[in-house]
């Protein structure tokens, strides 16, 4: 699951989330984590309507954090939204442990086990000493995010052709998570490469 508000820095930005615990619909945004119909969601998209005389309304896009759907749902202006309290915490990928990833507090050297899935498709380019991003719940982890960009040495693809710079046409290659990523065809064995793991797709050779 990208996780998805995306911005161009290393990780993704979450709105900031009110510490009380009831809220109105004025309060939360894009990236607040609410627990609506008893479930924790997060708000991926939130307009604010005036629909010619009828009273304003906010429209939610929000995806269930356990599930992964999305539903939407009309808020009316000022109504009263459960805020989540959540703490986002800044970890270092260790190892997977079977449906597990073990993530270190760099502060306390505490190990926390965090569910595999939370990390998306972007979970199979992490390798140890990365920087991640997980957010909890009352202790429990809810959501994860590992880097949004990862630099990888490719350890197999076939031999690329000499003077083929064309981007166009690709083949597939082995990077040393053991993940496959397509990339162009001037790409090499022992060449590092960029990542974009929201789409784990190729972005460039690293020089």
């Amino acid at each position: 699951m990208p996780l998805n508000a995306i911005s161009n820095q290393k990780f993704t930005t979450f709105a900031p989330l009110k510490k009380r615990k009831m809220s109105n619909t004025g309060d939360i945004g894009v990236g607040t984590i609410i627990r609506f119909n008893g479930e924790l969601c997060a708000i991926v998209e939130y307009q604010h309507r005036t629909p010619g005389n009828l009273r304003a309304f906010f429209q939610a896009k929000m995806r269930n954090l356990k599930n992964g759907k999305t539903v939407e749902y009309r808020f009316r202006a000022g109504e009263s939204v459960d805020v989540a309290r959540v703490e986002f915490r800044d970890l270092q990928y260790i190892y997977q442990e079977g449906d597990f990833v073990v993530c270190m507090d760099n502060e306390t050297y505490e190990q926390i086990h965090v569910p595999a899935n939370l990390f998306g498709q972007g979970g199979k380019f992490m390798k140890e000493g990365m920087a991640v991003k997980v957010a909890f719940e009352s202790d429990a982890p809810i959501m994860a995010e590992p880097p949004t960009f990862v630099e990888l040495e490719v350890t197999y693809t076939e031999p690329g052709e000499k003077g083929n710079t064309a981007t166009n046409a690709l083949k597939t290659a082995t990077v040393e998570t053991g993940s496959v990523v397509n990339v162009p065809l001037f790409v090499n064995t022992g060449d590092k490469i960029r990542i974009d793991t929201r789409t784990a797709s190729y972005c460039e050779r690293v020089k």
